[in-house]
């Protein structure tokens, strides 16, 4: 029918399978454990509920690869193309796609528009992100089979239209498109976090997976059938996308078995030598921005502890008499007694999942009033 000779799947198609569920395995070990070190800073400033999502979303890619790229035999269950392609593979390749954008839109918030990313910017991000994809697989599961996807009993395979090709893979270069400006107005943000240079690394990432897929798409059609063509192509999907999660979180993970303590340390201080003050508008005491310049009137014994990021930069000698949180890093409560030059508020807000400590006397980011006064004398919000 086809003018093609077909390679039913076998033994190589198996070890694929093994081996890609072999990489997701020990990228879900990564998660795990950085969940399980979640309060080390480092870790924690990476966003961990964003990046365990598109984790979730590279494992239902990979199924849906299953069908798609015929390492399985397409028979009872396996034979509903729409549901594998449409509702797995390309409905889970956008929301990959989608969730990295939000995770990128988060600093640029925080960053460039001095706003907070909040629990409910999320779950508005998430409803954005579910009704987007949800809506353009509806269109297409309505949408005739002749016309998107269809079953061919003959061949046990899933005949993909062209027209269904290019317009999916269409949106992903829209997608990472404007990924690619989100990054591009990131790369001014603080190098504490790595952000830009890591984010420089993803998109070149997805950029190569996303030529290797246009190329495979259109220029092999029925590739599927092709052992060595439809093997590489669910190696390069697994990998690059197990390799975007790596970028995210691996480097802190990395530092925290091997040098926990000590860059921990030089994190913070490095977090404080970037001064928030550059990056936030601190003069604004009615601002919403996660660092809010307290009233110099009040509180004014906290107020002497803490360095003047409004300055041109840290006094050398101060850092070198004070240690951050003491002489325990993770003693939060310790070292806030003490005169050290930061606390935990120097997180970004939308980097900690909404964790949020405000100054004393400062405006919260949710309700942007003032702390209220205590009846022993402490603020409390």
């Amino acid at each position: 029918m086809y003018h093609i000779t077909a390679s039913n799947p076998g033994k190589d198609d198996t070890i694929t399978i093994a081996v890609c569920s072999g990489l997701l395995g020990l990228t879900a070990m990564l998660l795990v454990y950085a969940w399980c070190n979640y309060n080390y800073r480092p870790i924690r400033a990476k966003n961990l509920t964003w990046t365990t999502l598109i984790y979730c979303a590279t494992v239902l890619w990979f199924i849906g690869n299953l069908v798609t790229n015929n390492h399985v035999r397409l028979v009872g269950v396996w034979s509903n193309c729409k549901l594998w392609i449409l509702w797995f593979r390309v409905l889970f390749v956008y929301v990959f796609a989608t969730m990295t954008i939000v995770r990128f839109y988060a600093l640029d918030r925080v960053f460039n528009q001095k706003k907070p990313f909040t629990r409910r910017s999320s779950l508005i991000s998430g409803a954005i992100i579910l009704s987007f994809n949800v809506t353009y697989c509806l269109v297409n599961q309505l949408i005739s089979s002749s016309l998107t996807l269809e079953y061919v009993p003959d061949l046990e395979a899933c005949k993909i239209t062209m027209a269904f090709r290019i317009a999916a893979i269409s949106i992903q270069w829209l997608l990472w498109g404007a990924c690619g400006v989100l990054i591009f107005r990131l790369r001014n943000i603080q190098s504490s976090f790595n952000e830009f240079r890591e984010s420089v690394a993803i998109f070149l990432v997805i950029i190569g997976l996303l030529t290797e897929t246009s190329v495979t798409n259109l220029h092999y059609e029925y590739y599927v059938f092709e052992k060595k063509r439809r093997i590489q192509k669910t190696y390069v999907d697994v990998v690059a996308s197990v390799l975007v999660i790596w970028l995210f979180i691996g480097y802190p993970v990395y530092k925290s078995i091997f040098d926990r303590e000590s860059y921990e340390q030089m994190w913070l201080e490095r977090l404080a030598k970037d001064g928030p003050g550059n990056t936030y508008d601190c003069s604004n005491p009615q601002g919403t921005t996660a660092y809010a310049k307290m009233d110099e009137n009040t509180d004014s014994g906290f107020n002497n502890s803490q360095v003047n990021y409004n300055g041109k930069g840290i006094n050398s000698a101060y850092m070198n008499n004070h240690r951050p949180f003491g002489d325990d890093p993770f003693n939060i409560e310790s070292g806030m007694s003490t005169h050290v030059p930061y606390n935990d508020n120097l997180l970004p807000m939308a980097l900690r999942n909404n964790i949020h400590n405000p100054l004393l006397n400062s405006p919260s980011l949710f309700g942007g009033n003032y702390s209220n006064s205590h009846p022993d004398g402490r603020h409390v919000i």
